[in-house]
């Protein structure tokens, strides 16, 4: 029973672990970081989780609400620089202003590289190649 159990855990360990090798990317493979591009919108959502913290935005696009999925830095590097999950928390639904490089593929999807908040405070962040 307890070799079972043992096996179990390593078995579940090891696909946890993979999963999240796979999920992780080179920033420079997916995003164009020579283009920058300007986000007005609300932000709907932040999710404060590593390797990196990822936005989503709803911003007006051409044929209606475009959803941006932004990720950015680790949640470490916003903690050396003093920012924190609140500082993005007391934003949501808010407007926001948000600079970040595209998508390689054209799709809603950026990396972020400056946010600036309704009360015009703003973070700006360093690249951080993974």
């Amino acid at each position: 029973m307890k070799s079972n159990l043992r096996s179990a855990f390593v078995i579940a360990a090891l696909v946890v672990g993979c999963a999240s090798l796979v999920a992780h990317h080179s920033t420079t493979a997916v995003f164009d970081t020579a283009r920058k591009v300007t986000i007005t919108g609300t932000l709907t959502k932040v999710d404060w989780v590593n390797p990196h913290i990822v936005l989503l935005v709803d911003a007006k696009g051409s044929g209606g609400t475009d959803m941006w999925k932004l990720e950015s830095n680790p949640p470490s590097w916003f903690r050396r620089v003093n920012a924190n999950r609140a500082d993005f928390a007391k934003a949501l639904g808010q407007t926001v202003v948000i600079e970040a490089n595209p998508a390689k593929d054209g799709s809603l999807y950026g990396y972020m590289m400056k946010i600036t908040f309704a009360d015009k405070t703003s973070l700006e962040l360093t690249f951080q190649e993974k």
